[in-house]
């Protein structure tokens, strides 16, 4: 059923983002030349790997060591602050490799870091939007978004992805945490750095209500300004209440 309404939206929402695409695609040609499109391996349903696509919006580096921000172009800071960016990945729902509500996919280098409990955010398809990204985007750090994803894994409902489209909506009209600072989010995971570096941190963390998810200390590493706790949200007695990497990798 879930599958048939990612369909149902994502050809009621083509009828626009074909023609918009389009116009895209050709403003990106003029300005940048090509490749329009930026692919990426992301990890998705059960670990399967399957590649993304988004508009592209930065140049190519004019030398090795040029950083990513610099590279960002007039067209591709106004793609991102729109999130029209995304809009190639309708393609990716059309073709079952995500839906348009789930914990947003993640690249493989960051997965091989999830203990067994993270890896349950590779339950579910990874979305266009989702719980996480309604709750900050790029602007919370990694554990606080694996967190929030494995909440929503095991809470989710059509009351909760109906709220989360409607909290989508606010979110594109009144834009923010689109790009940590300085374009890497804290707590994004080195490849150098081992699999499980805090378990007997974790281990030792106190266990949160499961109403409740609080950011816990995972196998990441952090960076210096550590992350900031998630308010709590207020629960109904029946259910609980719902409570990237370089800039262009990112989100």
């Amino acid at each position: 059923m879930k599958r048939g309404g990612d369909l149902a939206i994502t050809v009621l929402t083509g009828i626009v983002a074909i023609p918009l695409g389009l116009v895209i695609a050709l403003l990106i040609r003029c300005t940048m030349g090509g490749p329009v499109l930026f692919r990426q391996t992301r990890t998705g349903l059960r670990g399967k790997e399957f590649e993304i696509l988004k508009f592209r919006t930065m140049r190519d580096k004019r030398f090795p060591e040029e950083p990513d921000a610099p590279r960002i172009t007039r067209l591709g800071d106004l793609l991102r602050r729109t999130s029209l960016d995304e809009l190639p990945q309708l393609w990716n729902v059309a073709r079952g490799e995500m839906g348009v509500i789930g914990p947003r996919p993640t690249l493989p280098e960051q997965v091989v870091h999830y203990s067994r409990r993270q890896r349950g955010r590779l339950d579910v398809r990874p979305g266009l939007t989702g719980w996480a990204q309604v709750q900050g985007r790029n602007s919370i750090t990694w554990p606080e978004r694996i967190e929030l994803d494995l909440w929503y894994v095991g809470n989710r409902s059509l009351g909760l992805d109906l709220r989360i489209l409607l909290l989508t909506v606010k979110v594109l009209l009144n834009p923010a945490g689109i790009t940590a600072a300085g374009g890497v989010n804290p707590g994004f995971p080195a490849p150098t750095e081992p699999a499980e570096t805090a378990t007997a941190t974790a281990a030792a963390a106190p266990v949160a209500a499961a109403a409740e998810p609080v950011p816990a200390v995972i196998g990441l590493p952090r960076q210096a300004t550590g992350p900031r706790t998630v308010p709590p949200l207020r629960t109904r007695p029946s259910r609980p209440a719902p409570v990237g990497a370089a800039v262009e990798e990112a989100s």
